[in-house]
């Protein structure tokens, strides 16, 4: 079940996350935002997950696509 609640949570999350990382000329500090939201994954409600994964294994846990899985997911959460 997703809650409204979970739903307004990752946005926060990941949109705060986000605009840091977009902005960041450091590498560390994006490896940390990273980190973060691999960390938060492991921890939200695992049917938004998957929802916003739509079944891309490693939604938002891969390196080389990071920034796009970022872009898309706060996307789909302000649709939901």
């Amino acid at each position: 079940m997703i809650t409204k609640d979970s739903i307004e949570a990752a946005y926060c999350f990941f949109h705060q996350k986000y605009q840091v990382y977009a902005f960041s000329n450091c590498e560390q500090q994006k490896d940390d935002i990273e980190y973060a939201i691999s960390s938060y994954v492991e921890t939200m409600n695992p049917d938004l997950y998957a929802r916003l994964a739509a079944g891309k294994e490693d939604f938002l846990l891969t390196h080389s696509r990071f920034a796009e899985d970022m872009k898309e997911a706060i996307h789909s959460l302000t649709l939901e």
